[in-house]
């Protein structure tokens, strides 16, 4: 949807360059395009139809006649519009309730409910400092138990255990038990999914839901599942008082209506969007952001964000210290910067955060390229002894031809890598006196947290 909708409204703007006020005319042009992208992008016809009717009222409103860029005007509204339809500003979990605050996990098979209740096990660990438990009540997928074992461990969350042969009612019941008598914050429970909507599985989580009375309901859903999305919602809205949504895979190759359809469908807030499938890819669902990134505007919040989470400023200072000491800027740090940048998502998930305009100039086909460099590099520096990676000048002709072979590259691939090497020594070495640091507290907003300077790949 997004980049669908992005170059719609590109060619919008370019073509009504020129053109002193917003008409009838060009907003039917301009409405045309939405409504296909829209549709393409599998929203719901009754929201694309709502959401049309809206832009075009506000449009043809006292607000913007007479603009001078109305294009740009109309890109507004839609950008406006868009984020009321997701729901304006941040919905954060509501853990206000006698500990254990309990939470609720809903969705069909495949979603992600899972992975996700291990994800936000460790986002209310690490951004609300909460102590978490979980426990699983799907009794009928193999492995689900052992799942949710496994990502919770990850997650640094602590697991209560269950079996296939117990009932879900009394899974839970245990549960909040073991969770009152060990003073947990938050229980979070992880309920069972089905290939589609049944009888059975809701009269089930029905029981779970006046069993747990959670504080909160989350509707778990996949991003990718389209017009399906719209009748899930619905079933499981009448079902249970859902309290807020999670999208799932909201970083894969989709078309992405779902976030539209569901928040209009149910009325419920969307809390989250797992944007990776690392144990941290969980990030609080930002309309008026999530906007900006449908529009082709970008989200340079989350870009800064990420930077800042994935830099260990410790290893920063350390570097920071050996460079203005006088020490040379070795291949074990050039390795570290490698790995920096891998924690950070890698080239390409911050070119995503990037304006489109900005995105479109980088280029995929070259952030790949680029991320499969620093593979490469990373493949050859392993293959070097630690005293190689420390004394770089010692690698000459016989030790390339020995490293090449290692990393499973040619010659020529170890002379780019070192040739890659020198040109950041050198930039360290002009950073001596303090430069580094400045630098690094510049880019991490007043020295609390920090990025080091990227490499050209």
């Amino acid at each position: 949807m997004a980049s669908a909708l992005s170059e719609r409204l590109s060619r919008l703007v370019k073509s009504m360059r020129g053109q002193a006020r917003i008409t009838e005319s060009n907003v039917q042009d301009m409405l045309r395009e939405i409504r296909m992208a829209l549709l393409e992008a599998d929203v719901a016809l009754p929201v694309v139809r709502d959401f049309i009717a809206r832009v075009k009222d506000k449009a043809l409103g006292q607000e913007v006649v007479g603009s001078l860029s109305p294009g740009q005007a109309l890109v507004g509204i839609v950008h406006r519009e868009l984020t009321a339809t997701m729901g304006a500003g941040v919905a954060d979990l509501n853990l206000a309730t006698q500990p254990p605050a309990v939470i609720l996990m809903a969705g069909l098979q495949g979603a992600g409910k899972t992975t996700t209740t291990a994800k936000l096990a460790k986002h209310l660990i690490e951004r609300r400092k909460k102590k978490v438990l979980t426990v699983s009540a799907d009794v009928y997928r193999p492995a689900a138990i052992e799942q949710l074992k496994t990502v919770t461990r990850q997650a640094g969350a602590e697991w209560f255990p269950s079996q296939p042969d117990q009932k879900p009612h009394d899974i839970a019941l245990a549960a909040i038990d073991y969770a009152r008598k060990h003073y947990f914050d938050v229980l979070l429970v992880d309920t069972a999914g089905r290939l589609a909507i049944d009888e059975a599985l809701m009269a089930e989580i029905k029981d779970l839901h006046a069993t747990l009375n959670p504080i909160e309901t989350l509707f778990v859903v996949d991003a990718m599942q389209g017009q399906d999305a719209i009748n899930t919602a619905k079933a499981f809205k009448e079902a249970l008082p859902l309290s807020g949504i999670v999208l799932t895979k909201l970083d894969g190759d989709s078309r992405g209506g779902a976030a539209l359809s569901v928040r209009a469908i149910t009325g419920a807030p969307i809390k989250f969007a797992g944007v990776s499938e690392k144990i941290d890819g969980l990030e609080v669902f930002d309309a008026d952001r999530h906007a900006g990134r449908v529009l082709g505007m970008g989200d340079i919040v989350a870009l800064v964000e990420e930077v800042q989470k994935g830099v260990d400023l410790e290893s920063a200072q350390k570097l920071a210290e050996k460079v203005k000491s006088g020490a040379d800027f070795d291949l074990n740090d050039f390795l570290l910067q490698l790995s920096q940048m891998k924690k950070m998502g890698g080239l390409s998930s911050l070119v995503d955060k990037l304006p489109a305009a900005m995105a479109a100039k980088a280029g995929q086909a070259d952030m790949n390229k680029a991320e499969r460099d620093m593979r490469r590099m990373e493949g050859i520096i392993h293959s070097m002894t630690p005293l190689e990676r420390s004394k770089p000048d010692l690698i000459k002709a016989s030790r390339k031809r020995r490293i090449a072979a290692g990393a499973g590259v040619q010659v020529q691939e170890v002379n780019r890598m070192l040739n890659q090497y020198e040109q950041m020594r050198d930039m360290m070495k002009k950073m001596r006196g303090g430069g580094l640091m400045k630098m690094i507290k510049r880019m991490g907003g007043g020295g609390r947290r920090g990025g080091l300077p990227g490499f050209g790949a």
